[in-house]
């Protein structure tokens, strides 16, 4: 277990964030342009499909970002990452394996399951994993199983998301935890960014913030919805997968179905993600996290990295002015 981000790895970062891998939204040109532009881009598997596809992301990506570092040995280009489902149903769990022994992504991120299998994979050709987790339960067998990282989904995150807050989880996982702490919840700024590191994270999970680039592979109107939309057209529901998600509930609505009369749906089958009548649900009903009242216009990945950057620099100052002032004040007294 690593207990801080690898050297190239910060070398590479134009920011400390993650374009987090959005179910039906991330894809290899998301992925890229944020590589591109020094933020860890990321996808889930699942969204490649079958099988084949997914190998041909991986390669296309290596290739891509290794063409990019020969024209341009100075450019900061971040890792890319996949996130894979290790939950039991999950029937294509062998093969993926068999894909990132291929081609050794730097980054593996695991959702719903035990994360130890990958993780002795991983580490032997010298990548990482990081493991996301939505309370302290799920932390702690995450870093028993050998974990790098954990991701921490706290209150307020698109999609599947965490009911405690982001500050007390960070606190609360600092008390047995020393390595590596992504925070996830409800981050779409700079300033987001820099809070996240303040309280104690290592650097920042961003879902929402990259529906509304151009790159992702996100339909127009759900990227305009989120334009449009604020934190109070989310509705907490585990109405469609059996977890908790925060949801649009205008999509919802524009799908014909009442969103004050949603029911929990019992059976969690992750390996559904890969039929196409489960999916179908997921392209017309879209999730996404509190962070949303921070977006105003769809933009390209390097514009919205640009914003970030610049927020973050501002933000960075504004606080470092605000503590010299504090600090200055009781050295008066």
């Amino acid at each position: 277990m690593v207990k801080t981000l690898p050297k190239s790895w910060l070398n590479s970062l134009s920011i400390p964030a993650i374009a987090a891998p959005m179910f039906l939204v991330s894809g290899p040109e998301l992925v890229k342009a944020a590589c591109l532009n020094g933020v860890i881009g990321s996808f889930p598997a699942p969204n490649a499909r079958p099988i084949e596809v997914l190998e041909g992301w991986m390669a296309h990506l290596n290739e891509e970002l290794s063409k990019a570092k020969e024209l341009n040995p100075n450019q900061r280009i971040a890792p890319w990452a996949m996130n894979m489902v290790v939950h039991s149903s999950y029937s294509r769990l062998d093969e993926e394996i068999e894909l990132i022994k291929k081609y050794q992504p730097q980054l593996v991120i695991t959702s719903l399951g035990n994360p130890k299998k990958i993780v002795d994979i991983v580490h032997e050709y010298g990548g990482l994993v990081f493991s996301d987790v939505s309370d302290l339960k799920f932390a702690k067998k995450a870093a028993e199983a050998g974990a790098d990282g954990l991701i921490l989904v706290a209150s307020g995150a698109g999609g599947h998301a965490g009911e405690i807050n982001s500050f007390a989880f960070v606190d609360m996982v600092r008390t047995f935890w020393d390595g590596i702490i992504v925070l996830a919840g409800s981050i779409s700024t700079g300033k987001g960014i820099l809070a996240a590191q303040a309280a104690g994270a290592d650097i920042a999970y961003m879902g929402t913030r990259f529906i509304v680039a151009t790159e992702s592979m996100a339909k127009d109107e759900y990227r305009q919805m989120l334009v449009n939309s604020t934190q109070e057209d989310l509705i907490f529901t585990d109405a469609f997968s059996g977890v908790k998600s925060n949801m649009l509930k205008p999509s919802i609505e524009r799908a014909g179905i009442d969103s004050a009369s949603l029911t929990k749906k019992e059976n969690v089958n992750f390996d559904e993600m890969q039929k196409e009548n489960s999916a179908k649900a997921w392209k017309d009903i879209w999730s996404a996290g509190h962070g949303i009242g921070s977006i105003k216009e769809i933009q390209t990945a390097g514009e919205i990295i640009a914003q970030l950057k610049q927020e973050y620099k501002e933000a960075y100052l504004h606080v470092q002015a605000q503590a010299d002032r504090f600090m200055n004040i009781k050295m008066v007294k």
